[in-house]
């Protein structure tokens, strides 16, 4: 298989496995973080063609934001139950299947159904925690790097595609897009059938960083029930008052970043008559910045108070976007706001990550982080709506933006009510 023979390949040139694995994932996250994304190109396009409304097609995003959200803890035992390659080829399956499906449609319904329902779960499937997997069975060594590669590689990929997207749709179709978008997917299928194995012991090896000289054996097979896992983690750490503050913290992230700028952020530069081309390339431009500012932001949570690290990435978050409506949307002043915001877009999830380990202990983090992820999606449904309304009902979506930069200053001052230091815990 060609595994085996890339892997001998690497061996000859002292490279360890463990780095295609975080290539292949790095692909897969970043295309399906690009299916994600793309919507936010062709809300005006679809108003157009099938004079749908802002809110209506809002609603769509909002549940696809939402389900893409609670999938998240269930992602982790599903990956473990399954394997990474399964879970991975089936997530992949089911997006391109619905967004082949959607090049047909006619009705709001089956804009929420596919848009919605059917890509909300395939991409739930893998999330966030596909890559904290990665690194967790792959390495001993440079976890927190590996870590915010990948998870850099899922907001940036949100935002990358997006000129590309939009040029297709302003010359060719929105469905043009689309099809590209399923032929980028079809690339990484096949890169995940062809490179991505489970654990390292699939290939005689041991985790990178790892000195020991015989393979790992690979664990009995996990056969516990899917949702008692997840259900167990979200029972036990509710009980906590520090679930609760890094939930409501982190549904004021996703309501300020992928519910409101990565959805509206191209429909409201064309209200101020900026092309949606060039706003387009805003978001790729947020998408550059926020692969510097993750792999920045995990750099300094293992030196620095992860609290104080919020406060400020939250306080500052809000501030732009509060100060975004006083601009007079120049190009100076939305490049200014692009790189600023971009730095902070998801510099929130490894400090928020450390929290989490550090409250209720390793084996249980993934799971309990996955929930708290899921009020990341929750926050950004509620806020993928909630603009579109404004827009619909206020014709304005300045109103959304102060709502978010007041509830960012707010998750700022929250934040610090979680005791310092946090004791590490064995388990909940």
């Amino acid at each position: 298989m060609i595994s085996r023979w890339l892997s001998a390949a690497l061996a000859r040139r002292n490279i360890h496995y463990g780095w295609a694995m975080v290539g292949v994932t790095f692909l897969t996250a970043l295309i399906s973080a690009g299916t994600v994304g793309a919507p936010g190109v062709f809300i005006v396009p679809l108003q157009k063609e099938f004079g749908w409304s802002t809110a209506e097609i809002s609603s769509a995003l909002s549940i696809r934001l939402i389900l893409f959200g609670l999938m998240a803890p269930f992602a982790a035992a599903l990956l473990n139950r399954y394997g990474l390659r399964n879970v991975t080829l089936t997530s992949l399956l089911v997006v391109a299947s619905g967004l082949v499906a959607s090049l047909f449609m006619t009705q709001i319904w089956q804009l929420v159904l596919l848009w919605g329902v059917v890509i909300g779960l395939g991409t739930g499937m893998t999330a966030l925690v596909l890559g904290a997997t990665i690194a967790a069975r792959w390495f001993s060594a440079r976890r927190g790097l590996v870590v915010g590669i990948l998870t850099a590689s899922v907001a940036t990929g949100q935002l990358v595609f997006l000129p590309l997207l939009a040029s297709l749709t302003e010359s060719l179709g929105w469905r043009t897009a689309l099809v590209l978008i399923c032929v980028m997917l079809g690339v990484a299928a096949s890169a995940v059938l062809l490179v991505m194995r489970d654990r390292p012991g699939d290939l005689g090896l041991r985790p990178f960083g790892d000195e020991g000289t015989e393979p790992l054996p690979a664990p009995p097979p996990n056969t516990a029930p899917i949702a008692a896992a997840a259900f167990g983690a979200l029972r036990d750490a509710a009980k906590t008052k520090v679930f609760w503050i890094l939930f409501a913290t982190f549904f004021i992230c996703g309501a300020s970043t992928n519910g409101l700028v990565q959805v509206h952020l191209i429909p409201m530069c064309l209200d101020f008559g900026i092309p949606q081309v060039q706003a387009a390339g805003l978001l790729a431009a947020m998408g550059i910045f926020d692969f510097v500012g993750t792999i920045a932001s995990g750099w300094l949570s293992d030196r620095y108070d992860n609290r104080w690290l919020l406060f400020w990435y939250y306080g500052l978050r809000g501030l732009s976007l509060l100060f975004l409506p006083f601009t007079d949307f120049s190009f100076y002043a939305l490049s200014l706001f692009a790189m600023f915001y971009g730095l902070d877009w998801i510099a929130t999830v490894p400090p928020t990550v450390r929290l989490a380990a550090q409250k209720f202990g390793p084996e249980r983090a993934n799971l309990v982080f996955g929930w708290i992820f899921a009020g990341h999606q929750l926050g950004a449904g509620v806020a993928a709506f909630g603009a579109g309304l404004s827009r619909t009902v206020l014709e304005s979506y300045l109103p959304a933006f102060f709502v978010a930069g007041a509830l960012c200053v707010f998750a700022a001052l929250i934040i610090l009510a979680i005791a310092r230091p946090v004791k590490v815990a064995a388990a909940v």
